[in-house]
């Protein structure tokens, strides 16, 4: 089931079934012209049904948005066998419930998608990539703030803290300054009038925001070497110790300084190793932890260090999932979240669709007994990972 059904230039749309890897329709597009646009990190091992699965995110998710912002329509499989298609090609259809929202983003507890319906954006004839230095990783954040405020949308805006650059660059050798804080990794694409002078804003910006030093790429290759850095953190830190869990909390941009500031501060409050890099445009946010499991009592604070930081996401009106979805490892998480008109309405959902929930069994047991398998499951995820 990896196949492209259909290239639909007219509309701007194709027909792709759910086992194809989300890069290999030639590198996320289908012909000279066009792009997927929404491009999760995990691109080159993902499947097209995973991401609408999960409603996956990406590095691009500002401009572009996620997933659900391209899915036109999609194919699903009901627990009892019935097929559904749901959606079109039509760029606005308010028939009925929007019921493809209703899988996307359902991490296959509601059907199983076996084709789906992508929207593609036109390729943009100009691009241009640049990264900043600072000293202190709210003058980072200080610098997305007023980029957002003069209303300048780059197609990238992300950030790695100390430790993660200081690790990407042990690993992948990069070029990457080590004498700072935080980087800034921004790129913005369109008309080539449009990008010279988003990019020149950005520049001003990020100096008058107290920027150390800002490089722009002079070609194409410079560019993905730079864009390379924020795609291997996740490997680099990956190398530092036994065990690395990788975490996902957004919180709104105007909070994102005061939230990078906490994870610091737990860190230290638990001596723990923790590596924070992520999606600065959008308030997304990866704080990864750099641990081994078979130390008990370090695994023991490394749990209340995740307990501390979701709390504080949600406190600061955020989630605790922006991109990963909730799995099995969050599930306790996911009631303080919803509140409970949220849990009861999506556990009446499961129950209408998959009332003998054979779909993912365990998975949505969205209830009391959630708290309880936690560890058992955060075990379980940490093998994987490790």
């Amino acid at each position: 089931m990896d196949k492209i059904l259909e290239l639909d230039r007219a509309n701007l749309t194709m027909l792709v079934q759910a086992g194809r890897y989300y890069a290999a329709g030639g590198g996320c597009s289908f012909d000279r012209w066009t792009v997927l646009s929404a491009r999760p990190g995990s691109m080159k091992i993902s499947t097209i049904g995973g991401n609408v699965a999960e409603n996956s995110g990406g590095l691009r998710g500002l401009k572009y948005g996620v997933t659900r912002n391209y899915v036109m329509g999609m194919e699903v499989v009901l627990p009892g066998g019935e097929v559904l298609w749901t959606g079109n090609k039509c760029v606005k259809d308010v028939a009925g419930y929007s019921l493809k929202d209703l899988f996307i983003g359902s991490e296959g507890t509601l059907g199983v998608i076996t084709k789906g319906s992508a929207a593609t954006d036109p390729k943009p004839q100009a691009k241009k990539t640049m990264v900043a230095k600072f000293r202190e990783m709210d003058r980072a954040a200080e610098a997305v703030s007023a980029i957002i405020a003069a209303q300048i949308i780059p197609c990238t805006l992300e950030f790695l803290d100390r430790m993660t650059i200081h690790c990407v660059e042990a690993y992948a050798k990069i070029g990457l300054p080590l004498d700072c804080e935080a980087l800034l990794l921004m790129e913005t694409d369109g008309h080539p009038a449009a990008v010279a002078e988003e990019a020149a804003q950005m520049e001003k910006i990020c100096r008058d925001k107290g920027c150390l030093e800002l490089r722009v790429a002079k070609d194409d290759a410079e560019a993905a070497k730079l864009a390379s850095a924020r795609r291997a953190a996740f490997s680099a830190l990956a190398r530092v110790s036994p065990t690395t869990i990788l975490e996902d909390a957004t919180v709104p941009r105007s909070e994102l300084a005061k939230m990078v500031r906490f994870v610091e501060a737990v860190a230290k409050k638990y001596n723990l190793r923790i590596g924070t890099f992520g999606h600065m445009g959008d308030g997304n946010l990866h704080p990864t932890f750099l641990t081994d499991e078979r130390n008990k009592e370090e695994m023991h604070r490394v749990e209340e260090a995740f307990k501390e930081i979701f709390d504080e996401a949600i406190r600061l009106g955020g989630t605790i999932t922006g991109e990963h979805g909730v799995g099995l490892a969050k599930k306790s998480f996911l009631p303080k979240f919803a509140g409970d008109a949220q849990m009861r309405v999506m556990r009446e959902l499961r129950r209408t669709l998959d009332p003998r929930a054979i779909l993912n069994p365990g998975k949505c047991s969205i209830d009391g007994s959630a708290s309880k398998c936690r560890l058992r499951q955060q075990s379980e995820r940490r093998r994987k990972i490790s």
